[in-house]
């Protein structure tokens, strides 16, 4: 987990350090044992981070940064076996420790004194006490400690000669005064406060005294302003500029050219607006200009061509649609560039543009209609996106450079054999991670060459038109966290191999022929299981209750009896209300310290809609069994999944009452239990549910008074009807009426009306049927529409039951 870092054997550190190092240990937990070669009997130059001077043997590096792989589905890294505790530097009486790296861990608490031990605030206490000698301190690395707080940086003006400072993911919200404060150290040349909660870039300030700054990295605050002036009155030439999502706006002022040794120009995700500046062309040693996700409008300046050093340009995501309708032909020209982005632009790809790609690292060209044929093309970029476009012909082949390959939303078509199979790829080992070819017209069998892909974490080979049964093949995927195959034409069962991708978290084969039952193998660690819209049969198998890490559960529409089971409250992530630490994409570290980060997506049903949920998909949480065959009533257990967004449980056969215990579903904002036979009346603990937007308890038996408050009366009519001894606001039966009319002997007229009103609905069931079977028949037989045609059935059934209610009612008032 850390490096290691040593003297020479023959050297033996000086006690005093010795000393400073078992006080600085003092206040650590250290979980992975990483500081377990720190002992009296071994020279403390030998110890784990720890580095001595060759000559004077005194201690001048000490590096404990930990080290975590990227969060794959998280937003959180994990950091359980990271350095946690306080640092003392009071106690850490260092005289010639010149780099302090403990950077990526979990302290709690940073402190000047060890008197105070304030660890509910998380504050930094300022004394004036020594503890490091500030003058020799050169390197400071606290970044990513996200637990941590600080609440003054006044201790920086004993850093004379401080020249790196990292405290990026530090809480400084506290310290307003935090532009003059870091300018105090007049060495300074590199300052890194990204994602520390500032708010306040003092825009209107002239002038900030940095002497010596070279990187200066402040993305991720939220300064909601322009940029500042005193930026571009910085009186040395500073060479790099990251203000990544900081809320920023404006347009870009003229001013920046005063920075004529810029390399780096970071602006993504702001606020930017009006035209790219053609003069950024002067910046003769500009290498990476990231303007993606602004406001910026026009069309790409051809001056750019000017910057002969340029390695990353990013320009997608902004307002160029209109503007910017023909690939910029001064790229060609470019010998330098590693990373492109570029997005809602027109044109023809042929041999050149292809010939270009395969230069390029990384490759981002979508969101419009690019011509194009891929059958003879070979991919090489190391990231690749070129989703959303028109291009056809077959899937392409890789080279063993590709990693990231995004095709989704095309018009190609053929089988998945040239990505797949291809024989000449085939004797070199893939570094594939992520593939996503769906939205397209592809055809054919899953085929059976995933051996060599056995790097693959996502794959997504949804909304196409593949055919047969999920080859046991794929089960050499071990590394795989993410399968779509959902809306295509896949038979069969789902080959039980595929228990040995054991990393599997989301599984989607939705909308599929598929049969058998739910399978029971899949692994404990699963956060999503989307299996609706097929012909699976049988139980719940219990070994669902086991995933407690579960926070999507879907298997609406299929033919799944028996009873709903009553061990659904051990899927401990619907209990908690912790959905929100799961987040569903990956990041794959890219240039100029960014990540690509690709977000997984389901489109689920929630609400009575469809909605396709991307980003925000780790905040839902749902359970969506309709359209089965459930008997029996709902175990009480199911109401301690207080975590909840939306549970469905629609047209089965469920009886019995609704348990008063649903009012502790407190997170609840979808919920239908339409199509059942439930009775007795609505608990009135259902109106407590404040989060509740969505309410469907039609067609059931439920009888009594509408429970009164803001909640239940604010739904329409749609949620209560078919219960036929229901009453009360917002329907129009009033409660004190009685539920059944008093038994009559029936007259002619009574008879004549029953008669006209039998014949009046057989009139339209005959035309209804004989107008619309046509249409029924082609609907049905298009995958695309299928859906669509069973949800009007629903609603028509709804709607004729209404009219039927409605109609015989005005006979019996005449």
């Amino acid at each position: 987990m850390l490096n290691k870092v040593t003297c020479s054997f023959n050297i033996r550190c000086h006690h005093k350090d010795k000393q400073a190092l078992f006080n600085f240990k003092q206040g650590i937990i250290d979980p992975s044992h990483a500081l377990s070669s720190w002992f009296t009997q071994q020279d403390c130059c030998q110890w784990r981070g720890v580095t001595c001077d060759n000559i004077t043997s005194r201690v001048t590096h000490l590096s404990l940064p930990c080290s975590t792989t990227l969060p794959t589905y998280t937003d959180k890294t994990n950091k359980s076996l990271c350095l946690t505790g306080s640092i003392y530097l009071s106690s850490m009486d260092f005289e010639f420790l010149s780099y302090l790296d403990l950077g990526n861990n979990d302290f709690l608490a940073f402190q000047f004194d060890s008197v105070n031990h304030n660890y509910q605030n998380l504050s930094v206490a300022v004394h004036s006490r020594r503890f490091v000698n500030s003058s020799a301190l050169r390197y400071l690395d606290l970044s990513g400690n996200e637990n941590l707080a600080m609440n003054s940086l006044q201790w920086l003006s004993r850093m004379s000669s401080l020249e790196h400072l990292n405290l990026g993911g530090i809480d400084l919200r506290k310290e307003t005064n935090w532009l003059q404060l870091v300018t105090m150290p007049s060495s300074l040349s590199e300052l890194y406060l990204m994602g520390c909660q500032l708010e306040n870039l003092s825009p209107s300030l002239q002038y900030a005294n940095f002497s010596a700054l070279r990187y200066l990295a402040l993305s991720e605050n939220e300064f909601h302003s322009e940029l500042s002036k005193w930026l571009f009155n910085i009186s040395h030439d500073i060479s790099r500029i990251g203000f990544r999502s900081c809320s920023l706006r404006g347009q870009l002022p003229k001013e920046l050219l005063n920075l004529r040794d810029l390399e780096a120009l970071v602006l993504e995700d702001n606020n930017f607006n009006g035209p790219i500046p053609d003069w950024l062309g002067e910046l003769e040693h500009l290498q990476y200009l990231i303007l993606r996700s602004n406001l910026f409008s026009g069309s790409i300046p051809t001056k750019l061509g000017n910057l002969s050093s340029l390695i990353s340009l990013t320009v997608g995501e902004n307002q160029l649609a209109e503007s910017c309708p023909n690939f910029p032909m001064w790229l060609y020209t470019q010998r330098s560039l590693e990373s492109l982005a570029i997005v809602e632009s027109s044109f023809e790809a042929q041999g050149k543009f292809w010939n270009f790609l395969s230069k390029i690292p990384e490759v981002e060209i979508e969101e419009k209609l690019i011509d194009g044929n891929l059958s003879n093309v070979v991919l090489n970029s190391t990231y690749i996106d070129l989703s959303s476009n028109g291009l056809k012909g077959g899937l392409p082949r890789l080279s063993s450079n590709v990693a990231v390959v995004l095709l989704s939303d095309n018009l190609l078509s053929g089988d998945l054999t040239p990505l797949l199979c291809d024989h000449k790829m085939l004797s070199r080992e893939s570094n594939l991670l992520y593939l996503d070819i769906s939205l397209n017209h592809l055809s054919g069998a899953l085929t059976s060459c995933w051996r060599n892909k056995k790097s693959l974490v996502h794959v997504n080979l949804g909304g196409n038109n593949l055919t047969g049964e999920i080859p046991p093949s794929m089960d050499l995927l071990s590394n795989l966290t993410s399968l779509h195959l959902h809306e295509n034409k896949l038979y069969g069962q789902i080959p039980f191999s595929l228990k040995n991708c054991h990393s599997l978290l989301i599984f989607n084969v939705r909308d599929n022929n598929l049969s058998g039952n739910i399978p029971h193998w899949i692994s404990l660690d699963a956060k999503a299981l989307q299996l609706r819209s097929n012909n699976f049969t049988g139980n719940i198998p219990p070994q669902i209750c086991q995933m407690s890490s579960l926070i999507i559960l879907d298997f609406a529409h299929n033919t799944i009896s028996g009873y709903i089971t009553s061990c659904l409250q051990n899927i401990t992530a619907l209990v908690f209300n912790n959905a929100s630490r799961y987040r569903f994409s990956y990041s794959f570290p890219s240039f100029h310290n960014r990540y690509l980060i690709m977000d997984d997506g389901l489109e689920l049903v929630t609400k009575g809609q469809v909605s396709k949920y991307e980003k925000n998909l780790h905040f839902v949480t749902l359970i969506d069994m309709s359209n089965n065959n459930f008997t029996g009533t709902i175990p009480s257990q199911m109401f301690s999944l207080t975590g909840l967004f939306s549970l469905n449980l629609s047209h089965n056969s469920l009886t019995g009452k609704i348990p008063n215990e649903i009012g502790n579903m407190k997170n609840l904002e979808s919920l239908d239990f339409s199509v059942n036979h439930f009775q007795g009346e609505i608990p009135q603990d259902l109106s407590s549910l404040s989060f509740l937007s969505y309410l469907n308890l039609s067609f059931n038996n439920l009888t009594g008074q509408i429970p009164s408050g803001t909640q239940m009366q604010g739904f329409n009519v749609l949620s209560y009807i078919g219960n036929r001894d229901l009453c009360g606001p917002p329907l129009t039966k009033n409660c004190s009426q009685d539920v059944k009319p008093k038994d009559k002997e029936p007259t002619y007229e009574d008879e004549h009306k029953s008669e006209f009103v039998s014949w009046f609905f057989i009139e339209i069931e005959s035309g209804f049927v004989t107008s619309f079977l046509g249409v029924c028949c082609a609907i049905f037989f298009n995958r695309k529409w299928k859906h669509a045609y069973f949800k009007f059935l629903y609603n028509l059934r709804d709607r004729l039951h209404v009219t039927i209610v409605i109609k015989t009612n005005v006979f019996r008032l005449h």
